[in-house]
């Protein structure tokens, strides 16, 4: 069974997000398929389940190590990097993903992918004394005019508003806390992040799944965009900008959001490059 390594949202290889690419082309169990995910190692891995659409797109499923997600940013990108170049021979314009989470299309414009996704959902609300002790910061460290958030377009994320470049870059996981919080309180990723000139520096911790941070956060970030416009944080309803992720894990990552509110309605457009950094046969 081919298979392919994939950086995302860079440009380069040795960057970005890691994410491991089947290229199915036999029966395969979903204890396999998570086994494989599992044996990789990455955030996650993706399974394109034909090399023919389906209903309009490609059948595709995303585990990380441990379980099968519904949706997530890079492997949404990096799988459509390598349907657009391996399978429709670099000629789309457009890609079609069938996840567990619904439909989302993909626009390919030369190097640059984006993914639309879906309206985004507004949950809980926490405290900064909750979040400061699993990131192991101040109270003070995180902002007290905007709140700390749960958003999902497709898997859940806190958003957590830091004051600044130092506090940020203090953040780490405080494990028994951030397990606590997951038991008891939500379970999703922690987007921590700064203002930055105009864009966006951020960190996202995703102990839940075992990894202590993540390079690129495609689905974060989508949630992120939302969370932006609800709260007027640019001051402005129609929102071009980009976000640096995964400096302080030396992969760092660009990802290039459009967003917009009209009407009630989100248009969360989330984009960035990738590039194979190897092939193989899984035996």
């Amino acid at each position: 069974m081919k298979f392919y390594i994939v950086d995302c949202f860079t440009d380069s290889k040795y960057s970005g997000n890691q994410l491991a690419v089947f290229m199915v082309d036999k029966d395969l169990e979903t204890e396999e398929m998570q086994q494989m995910a599992n044996e990789i190692g990455f955030s996650e891995s993706t399974f394109i389940m034909s090399g023919k659409q389906s209903n309009g797109g490609y059948d595709v499923r995303i585990f990380t190590p441990e379980v099968e997600i519904p949706f997530a940013g890079h492997p949404t990108l990096g799988t459509s990097y390598i349907i657009n170049n391996i399978i429709e021979g670099g000629t789309s314009d457009k890609i079609i993903l069938n996840l567990k989470a619904g439909q989302i299309p993909v626009t390919v414009k030369g190097e640059v992918l984006t993914m639309t996704q879906n309206q985004p959902e507004f949950k809980k609300t926490f405290t900064r004394k909750q979040l400061a002790k699993i990131l192991c910061i101040e109270e003070d460290d995180i902002r007290d005019d905007y709140p700390i958030e749960e958003v999902s377009t497709g898997i859940s994320a806190i958003m957590i508003p830091i004051k600044d470049l130092n506090a940020l870059k203090k953040c780490c996981v405080n494990h028994p806390a951030f397990q606590d919080f997951i038991d008891n309180q939500c379970k999703g990723d922690l987007l921590a992040f700064i203002e930055d000139d105009g864009n966006i520096r951020g960190r996202v911790f995703v102990d839940d799944i075992g990894f202590k941070e993540d390079a690129a956060t495609g689905s974060a970030n989508g949630g992120l965009a939302g969370y932006l416009l609800k709260h007027n944080f640019f001051n402005s309803d129609d929102l071009n900008y980009v976000v640096k992720q995964g400096i302080e894990m030396n992969r760092p990552s660009s990802l290039h959001v459009h967003a917009a509110l009209k009407n009630d309605h989100y248009t969360i457009e989330v984009g960035g490059s990738a590039c194979i950094v190897a092939e193989g046969n899984w035996n």
